[in-house]
């Protein structure tokens, strides 16, 4: 695989994705996809309140292109400075999408702070990841992205690069089973499409990465395909974690340094029972990258497949295994902190009783964290 920064003009940008599609596509009709594609991120199957996108204000609408921060603010400046209604920006055609928005979820990464997968949305994950940075910079906390907030965010690190699809990438596609049985005879559960494979690596929501790349054939892609990503990256710890706490009523894990600043905040989901949420202090007891996972037919009764079993089952390592990339046992048993196999349906779906986080998101905490790390559970 290969990163690499973009340093085309959106003309240059534009010019390569017509490659790939016919002479008609002009950047009025790209844009309309774009539209398109935007509105159906909407129809995701989250929470209400995680739908909500930020309204759109005159001195918030920027063009969806790679860009550094001296390209963000000039552009703002430049649309502060207009008050022609008969302008349209691009972001007006997005239907929701915020390149403000989408600036900010990527400076609030470098920061340490996830506001889950990056969609270019003001949903409640990203609210939350606001005031936790805001709260960080002893800003005032709205959880909205001002201009006070954005100014600490952006950076001239680029926002988008380019991902080199490999042949390594192309030959861990594999299907996925679709019983636990299935499942359990797979020698690894590894990524089921490129897509989904991009989209985790670059810390984002699927449809945001076909938003990015309207002229890519999902079902056809081959070994050198370039695609357009957003520029996610985490900061180098700078100490490991003193304590980690997991706030049950925000579904938000965090981890502190001894001087109890802040070093990570992540969305998590929790148990769907009230009496499988632990409350009180626990600690790390087991580190596992890349785990198997064993299936126990009495965890799940609730599937008709595991009242038909009777044995336990042993599933093999890989991003789509039940746990993810990651499990951190804690020290009572059943309970831990760990990946999963689908990263955008963290703190809207609920679990058995673990703390469940973004592939990502768990393997940075794997970072921060060492055996004997305690772990305090707020209601």
């Amino acid at each position: 695989m290969d990163f690499s920064i973009v340093t085309k003009g959106w003309d240059q940008v534009m010019a390569s994705i017509r490659q790939h599609k016919p002479a008609w596509l002009t950047a009025r009709t790209f844009l309309a996809g774009l539209a398109l594609i935007a509105g159906s991120l909407t129809g995701c199957q989250a929470r209400p309140d995680e739908q909500k996108s930020e309204e759109a204000k005159p001195d918030e609408q920027i063009s969806l292109k790679p860009t550094t921060r001296s390209n963000f603010v000039n552009a703002v400046s430049a649309q502060n400075d207009s008050r022609d209604a008969s302008k349209t920006s691009i972001t007006n055609l997005l239907n929701g999408f915020s390149q403000r928005v989408f600036e900010a979820q990527l400076g609030l990464i470098r920061a340490g702070i996830s506001p889950g997968s990056i969609d270019g949305l003001l949903g409640s994950q990203t609210k939350a990841a606001v005031r936790a940075f805001q709260e960080q910079e002893e800003l005032p906390i709205t959880g909205t992205v001002n201009n006070a907030t954005l100014e600490r965010l952006t950076s001239n690190v680029p926002s988008v690069v380019t991902y080199t699809v490999s042949a390594e990438d192309l030959a861990r596609l594999r299907p996925l089973g679709k019983t636990w049985l299935e499942k359990s005879q797979q020698d690894h559960l590894d990524y089921e499409t490129i897509l989904e494979l991009i989209a985790e690596k670059s810390q984002a929501h699927p449809q945001l990465i076909r938003k990015l790349n309207p002229g890519i054939d999902w079902d056809k892609v081959a070994v050198g395909t370039s695609v357009y990503v957003p520029n996610a990256e985490f900061p180098k710890p700078s100490a490991k974690a003193a304590f980690v706490r997991i706030a049950l009523a925000d579904r938000v894990l965090e981890a502190f340094d001894e001087n109890t600043n802040l070093l990570a905040h992540f969305p998590c989901s929790i148990a769907r029972r009230v009496e499988k949420r632990p409350v009180g202090e626990l600690h790390v007891d087991v580190i596992a990258p890349n785990p198997n996972y064993t299936f126990d037919p009495d965890v799940f009764p609730e599937s008709a497949e595991a009242k038909e079993l009777d044995r336990k089952l042993i599933l093999q390592p890989g991003p789509n295994n039940p746990v993810g990339t990651v499990w951190i046992g804690l020290d009572r048993p059943g309970y831990g902190m760990h990946g999963t196999p689908r990263p955008e349906d963290v703190g809207r779906t609920e679990s058995h009783g673990c703390f469940r986080l973004a592939n990502w998101n768990a393997e940075y905490l794997l970072r921060l964290i060492a055996i004997g790390t305690p772990v305090v559970v707020e209601p």
